[in-house]
């Protein structure tokens, strides 16, 4: 009996070969230096940082395209360029250089404008520089907050629709207040997160700096976020509740005095020293934070917040800009004064593309962490966004809205989500020992996300005439390819195929009408104007659907 021939050996690697396999290896072991910001740290994913780059010079195209042109604020654009002229200007944002009046409202958020005014020359590029810096950092930590809660693929979801939201797409590329208190939230979040992983007070009051700082660029609607923060932390912290209540009780002293700081400063300056108080208040800060722009805009109709347009383009202040601040821009929205606002037609495409997967996110998580420790950071995650997402929803509905930054302080939690409700949904659908009714939820979610975005873009057909097939192909597919790897289990062998096809088609029909919309803000008419953030359709006209109303010289 012959021996069975011997199979040739494989022949060996070239020296190329091993040379390059070897630098590899050595790459995966060498740590990663702190410049090489292309590399992703330890623990993640060697495509998690170049991706996330990726992101970043994305959101930093859409907000800075149109800086040169970026327009100036009409009112605050007046108070900044006394800022850059007199310190005591800066200290108090008074609305002249010689510091006799201030804006109707608390300008922190002129600072960072003024700074860079007074850095570069007074520029509508150099005020709305600061915006979209403002505009990157957001982006970049909403990655880092949503990685540590859902994973790298969950933060670069986050970060991505934020970037796509239209409203922020317009928001960061202009001198608008909202800007800063949007990475002022993001920031307290980032710090909160902190502080519920381990109980870490320094880092719960931290986050109340943070929103303190969110107080001076938009007073009450920084503390919208306040009860979100105060539940996930007394629910999820892994300390006894007398040291929880303690945590809360000390951070929410720190948030107040530096929410409170510019107001006291307004108090106890003798009035001869201080400008005078801006917004009808009686001279009194307290009221104009707390009245005037505060409690006072509750059961106001649209026109609740407006501009005077005589007192700041001739004499740049005085008493004329102190009572005409709601005597300028009328809001002429029919949606301000009803409770569905959010959905209506002035609002909803500016921030609600998401309004599906975001609450379908948010049921199915809180529905798959039930029964889990009181610590959970899943469940608690959860909680957290959703508590943001209903209250700022809720406080929404019942005051005015005479302008679309206002509901930008819901994209954090909408991104947040719906990027996290897309991971746990795909994880539930590829799982092999999962019900069948939870791999079906995918489908499912991809379908109603499909209708919503599809009957949203048929209402401004003339804008992409092409984007509601899209995305109707797209979810048709979608929810095919994901349905029929569930439902047909002879086709179990090309189920990856499957799979990888339906989350394609799934990721074109959430996303390809809110890009599209975002990224009409490089072409100038789209990309709204320093009064209102609005990106798409009707972004070209400078106040939104807005009525210019001009106060007579003689009031």
């Amino acid at each position: 009996m012959s021996a069975s021939p011997v199979p040739p050996a494989a022949p060996p690697p070239s020296a190329a070969t091993a040379t390059r396999a070897s630098r590899r290896a050595a790459d995966r072991r060498r740590p990663r230096r702190r410049w090489e910001l292309w590399r992703s740290p330890d623990g993640q994913p060697p495509w998690a940082r170049p991706a996330l780059l990726a992101v970043a010079a994305l959101a930093a195209l859409l907000y800075a395209w149109n800086i040169v042109g970026s327009g100036l604020a009409p009112f605050y654009s007046v108070a900044a360029r006394s800022m850059t002229e007199s310190w005591k200007a800066f200290l108090f944002t008074a609305l002249d250089p010689a510091a006799t009046v201030t804006l109707d409202k608390i300008g922190g958020f002129l600072w960072p404008q003024a700074l860079s005014a007074r850095l570069f020359g007074f520029h509508d590029w150099a005020l709305t520089l600061p915006q979209c810096i403002e505009g990157v950092v957001s982006v970049l930590v909403m990655y880092r907050v949503v990685r540590r809660w859902q994973g790298p693929a969950a933060g670069l979801l986050a970060a991505g629709l934020f970037t796509l939201t239209p409203v922020a797409a317009s928001m960061f590329d202009h001198a608008i207040p909202d800007a800063s208190l949007i990475m002022c939230l993001v920031l307290a979040v980032d710090q909160y997160q902190r502080a519920v992983r381990g109980g870490r007070l320094g880092a719960l009051v931290l986050a109340g700096v943070w929103v303190g700082l969110g107080f001076q660029a938009k007073m009450m609607q920084a503390w919208l976020i306040v009860p979100a923060l105060a539940v996930g932390y007394l629910l999820a912290a892994p300390v006894t509740l007398r040291r929880r209540l303690g945590h809360l009780l000390t951070a929410g002293v720190v948030m107040g005095a530096v929410s409170l700081s510019w107001v006291l400063l307004m108090t106890f300056t003798p009035k001869d020293v201080r400008p005078q108080v801006g917004g009808n208040s009686g001279d009194s800060a307290f009221s104009m934070v707390f009245d005037y722009n505060g409690f006072g805009r509750f059961g106001q109709s649209g026109n609740g917040a407006t501009f005077s347009t005589d007192a700041t383009s001739k004499s740049g202040g005085g008493a004329g800009a102190q009572s005409g601040s709601r005597g300028g821009i009328m809001a002429s929205d029919p949606d301000s004064n009803l409770p569905h606002k959010l959905v209506g037609e002035r609002l909803v495409r500016q921030i609600g593309w998401l309004y599906p997967p975001a609450l379908l996110g948010l049921a199915f998580g809180l529905f798959r962490s039930r029964g889990r420790p009181r610590t959970d950071r899943t469940r608690a995650g959860y909680v957290m966004w959703g508590t943001w997402l209903l209250t700022t929803a809720a406080v929404l509905s019942v005051v005015p809205v005479p302008h679309t930054a206002y509901v930008a302080g819901l994209a954090p939690a909408l991104a947040a989500l719906s990027a996290a409700g897309a991971v746990a949904l795909w994880r539930a659908h590829r799982a092999e020992r999962g019900s069948r009714a939870a791999r079906l939820a995918l489908p499912a979610a991809v379908a109603a996300q499909a209708v919503w975005a599809g009957y949203l873009a048929a209402g401004q057909a003339d804008f992409a005439p092409w984007l509601t097939p899209l995305v109707a192909a797209a979810g048709l597919l979608g929810v095919g390819a994901l349905g029929v790897a569930v439902l047909a289990p002879r086709l179990r062998t090309h189920r990856r195929r499957l799979g990888a096809l339906g989350l394609a088609a799934a990721c074109l029909a959430m996303l390809a009408a809110p890009a599209t919309w975002s990224l009409s803000v490089l072409d100038k008419r789209y990309g709204g104007s320093s009064f209102d953030a609005h990106a798409g359709p009707f972004g070209s006209e400078p106040q939104g659907g807005f009525e210019l109303k001009t106060r007579p010289k003689s009031q």
